[in-house]
């Protein structure tokens, strides 16, 4: 499935149980459009009612993985059209991304700047290849991060790492993205497809509807929901699936287990 608005294209290619979404822009280094977020938005939810068990976040190119908004389409907005058109546009979408029951892989080398960062920090999981280069560097140009970032951000590396980022215009590189708890794994460039393929089968070979559970009571957690209610209703939920049954024939019988989803 390929969407294409002429101002910039989202590619939706589905291979097993791994949905690739691919930001194809590489001429603009991926630079967001209004349409390309409406693209966004049409591909997420095409993915969330698939089969798929993981997703895949990929930036067209060699130089970039996303430098975020394209400025030349913002710049000119009135404030309204700021607030109620691009930045919310924005943070549906992401909320949106955040939100899909399948754990999400962001693969990121190159530039990830701004909205594109913005965009990585809604995945589940962060690929970051040692070369990478990544920022929040909206306050250089007279603005804040307005996708989120201020908030994933500070969630995964704190608010003085956060500001760090922010207001210091503090450019992290893969191995630092790293140490400080924003990346999954940075891989040389060359051994970052295996490090994708390592996780995404591990993601994949987990039984489905547990997985997203599990993923969702986390994100719940997070958020100070009670895990003393929530994992109940969680395990019971999975107590009547196949999958459950067929995880339990597998460990006695000393085999792998063949999840379906059901």
């Amino acid at each position: 499935m390929t969407i294409n608005d002429g101002a910039g294209a989202v590619q939706v290619k589905t291979e097993g149980h791994v949905a690739t979404i691919l930001l194809d822009r590489s001429a603009k280094l991926n630079a967001l459009t209004p349409e390309m977020l409406d693209d966004l938005e049409a591909a997420l939810r095409t993915v969330a009612a698939s089969d798929a068990r993981v997703v895949v976040l990929r930036g067209a190119g060699p130089k970039a993985f996303c430098v975020g908004a394209d400025i030349n389409r913002f710049s000119s907005l009135t404030p309204v059209e700021m607030w109620r058109e691009w930045t919310a546009r924005g943070h549906r979408v992401f909320d949106l991304l955040a939100s899909l029951r399948q754990p999400t892989v962001a693969v990121v080398h190159g530039v990830a700047a701004g909205g594109g960062l913005e965009l990585a920090l809604a995945c589940d999981f962060r690929i970051v290849t040692a070369g990478a280069r990544l920022s929040l560097p909206e306050v250089g140009l007279g603005t804040v991060p307005g996708w989120g970032g201020t908030e994933r951000l500070t969630e995964l590396v704190g608010r003085a790492r956060a500001k760090q980022v922010v207001l210091a215009r503090q450019q992290l590189d893969g191995p630092t993205a790293t140490a400080w708890g924003l990346a999954t794994a940075c891989p040389e460039p060359d051994a970052a497809e295996a490090a994708v393929t390592d996780l995404v089968d591990r993601l994949s070979a987990g039984a489905p509807t547990a997985v997203q559970i599990a993923k969702q009571l986390i994100d719940a957690a997070a958020e100070g929901a009670p895990s003393r209610v929530l994992e109940v209703l969680g395990g019971g939920l999975t107590s009547a699936t196949e999958d459950l049954a067929e995880g339990v024939r597998a460990f006695h019988e000393r085999r792998a287990p063949h999840f379906h989803g059901r």
